[in-house]
């Protein structure tokens, strides 16, 4: 490409599209060179950047807390605010916009994993207190949970940071850093008059986002289509509870096609593993009360319980298998804090809080945690000091999980794990003699801390990929990391206290917080009495280990059994478009060319979902309601030829790329 010679003519001249090895392996001696040059200074936190992160660090936190507790989903947000940065550097003609882009995309992204910690945990607390009065809760609690769990989630990671995103170059897909820094890098196509990539890009984003837009405000065609919806299938499904479904979204077909056809088909496995095997199986030789649920309650209460277990021991899998990187990175460390650190050259580009300030600023977040829960939830030093240790633990293990599981699917399982974390912590719990109320209350604040640090951990991930290919300096990004993932805990403990004064997470027209609501499910008989699924955890614990043994992605296929299967089958869809598209030619450099449109086609249709989905939700938010008048069958027949358009148009603009 003429500015990639360029810039190998003159080091002077920045690239402004991404290099050709930016998402391939690099081969042996081959190193990659990002948009920023690693050996300039670029301006990248400056007032405007940190100014107008935080802002949007605000807004999006609001906005994403409601949007979650309302129907269970939490739109990333790293795209729409890299969305509204690039159009605020534009229209205010900003020089050198790129790095300060990058500082407001890392800080306002803090919004969308401090909401998930958050909301997934700590309104199980409200749900349950409607049952047992006594239990408390308080703007502190529900504040320094988010902020403390953010914290050591930034602070667990930055020693991983290098492994992730450099040493696994072109390994791992990731999917939402690479459709954000699409969305980034389009801005600097155009100051070139290079604007072909960014017309790309801007048509898919209205394509995808419109398309979102209209069946989620207006349902004019099935946002979902069921086999269930056709008297056959709704017949088979109450006989033998299988059935097939598939989300029509743009956003999660884009997403398919960046994942690629071998994560892609691992992760629908397992979605078809659960869905026509074991929910047909607990079906039919079930217990009666079983047999009378319809599939989506089996899935939900029972056999996506086999997932979690899964996710678990997948989890552990990958600790083991990445012992010797974690065993690395704390060496590192503890060579650092004494002194005794080859000192090497680093350029800006790979420069990160130093080893030493991370280690003394992990003891005092972890000082101030084992302070908070001695003083602020259990009051008990020993039962406290328990606590800390099981948060500890856990956090700093789960962390490298997260970042895989994002990394590969872009989908963070941070409440699968934190339903681990709760049933492991209430075990210890009651064995030390916490139980009844107050153990629910500690439980559901550690879980919070836990679930929030994971949260964090998969977020951060993103935001330093997308660092790595553009250049940015990742000290400047983990510095002001933790000042949106103040802002946005403060934001978000004062939300979640609205919400529950205006609406209220039980009763009639209550805020549904589906992922609240499963952990209050999963809580209350541990804590006060009652039966826990062990048998469920353990099976999918040993169906992991089986797939490790087999060579399959033990994490991929578990979290296909985790996430219901509407979502699971576009990404296999996306997958194979993919797959075909670079197939579609034996020209390696046409097939080379077809897909990087693609997955520039891909990353618009997820960057307009996202942030049409945040429009869909202010709409609703408004008060607009619009009932389609159409019948079931209308409506699942247009969504098929809909979703049929889509494909065609990702296939046909993937194959008009020239060599």
């Amino acid at each position: 490409m003429q500015n990639e010679k360029d810039a190998a003519i003159n080091p002077e001249v920045d690239p402004t599209e991404l290099p050709e090895n930016a998402f391939r392996e690099l081969k042996e001696g081959e190193e990659y060179r990002p948009i920023m040059h690693p050996d300039r200074h670029y301006a990248e936190a400056t007032p405007y950047s940190i100014t107008m992160g935080l802002i949007l660090a605000v807004i999006f936190s609001a906005a994403a807390a409601y949007l979650g507790l309302k129907v269970g989903q939490v739109f990333e947000a790293a795209i729409p605010i890299a969305i509204i940065a690039v159009g605020l550097s534009g229209a205010l003609k900003k020089k050198d916009a790129l790095g300060q882009n990058v500082i407001i995309q890392s800080i306002g992204a803090c919004s969308g994993v401090i909401v998930a910690g958050a909301i997934f945990t700590l309104p199980a607390l409200y749900i349950l207190q409607a049952k047992y009065p006594d239990i408390t809760v308080n703007f502190m609690q529900i504040f320094l949970s988010s902020l403390l769990g953010g914290v050591l989630g930034i602070l667990f990671f930055i020693p991983f940071r290098k492994y992730f995103v450099k040493d696994m170059h072109g390994k791992y897909p990731f999917p939402e850093a690479t459709a954000t820094t699409q969305v980034l890098i389009s801005a600097e196509g155009n100051k070139e008059n290079n604007s072909g990539q960014a017309k790309t890009l801007i048509i898919a984003s209205l394509i995808g986002g419109i398309y979102d837009y209209i069946v989620a405000t207006f349902g004019w065609w099935a946002e979902t289509v069921t086999t269930t919806a056709a008297s056959w299938g709704a017949t088979i499904a109450e006989k033998t509870k299988v059935v097939f479904s598939c989300n029509t979204g743009a956003a999660l077909l884009g997403l398919g096609y960046i994942v690629g056809l071998k994560y892609a088909f691992v992760i629908f496995a397992g979605s078809l593993f659960v869905w026509w095997i074991i929910i047909p199986l607990l079906g039919s030789y079930g217990s009666a009360e079983i047999a009378a649920m319809d599939a989506q309650s089996i899935f939900s209460e029972h056999a996506r319980l086999i997932g979690i277990g899964g996710i678990a021991m997948a989890g552990i899998i990958g600790i083991v298998k990445s012992w010797p990187i974690i065993m690395q990175a704390v060496g590192l460390a503890g060579r650092e804090f004494k002194g005794s650190a080859a000192k090497a050259k680093t350029v800006r580009w790979q420069t990160d809080i130093s080893m030493k300030s991370v280690v003394f600023f992990i003891a005092i977040a972890l000082i101030v945690v084992l302070a908070f829960f001695w003083i602020g939830v259990i009051n008990t030093f020993w039962q406290a000091l328990v606590a800390w240790i099981v948060v500890t633990v856990i956090a700093f293990l789960f962390t490298t999980v997260a970042a895989n599981a994002i990394a590969i699917v872009g989908s963070n399982p941070v409440s699968g794990m934190t339903l681990m974390t709760l049933i492991i912590a209430s075990a210890i719990f009651v064995g030390i003699g916490l139980s009844g109320t107050s153990g629910i209350v500690a439980s559901m604040v550690i879980g919070g801390v836990v679930c929030t640090a994971l949260s964090m951990a998969g977020g951060f991930v993103t935001d330093l990929k997308i660092g790595y290919w553009l250049g940015s300096t990742p000290r400047k990004q983990e510095t002001w990391k933790f000042l949106g993932t103040l802002v946005s805990a403060a934001t978000v403990g004062g939300v979640i206290l609205v919400l529950n004064k205006v609406y209220g997470f039980t009763g009639d027209d209550a805020l549904v917080a589906p992922q609240a609501n499963a952990m209050a499910k999963v809580i209350e008989p541990l804590m006060m009495g009652g039966e826990t699924p062990w048998i469920l955890y353990f099976v999918g614990a040993i169906l992991a280990l089986l797939l490790n043994w087999l060579g399959v992605p033990a994490l991929a296929f578990c979290l296909g059994m985790f996430i219901p299967l509407p979502l699971n089958t576009p990404m296999l869809v996306g997958g194979a478009i993919a797959y075909f598209v670079a197939k579609s030619t034996k020209d390696e450099a046409l097939s080379k060319a077809r897909h990087e449109r693609g997955t520039l086609i891909s990353s618009g249709l997820i960057a307009g979902g996202a942030l049409f989905g945040v429009f869909a939700a202010i709409t609703k938010f408004a008060g607009f309601e619009y009932t389609s008048p159409l019948s079931e069958g209308m409506s699942q027949s247009l969504g098929l030829v809909a979703y049929a358009l889509l494909i065609c148009y990702l296939m046909w603009d993937s194959r008009r790329a020239k060599a």
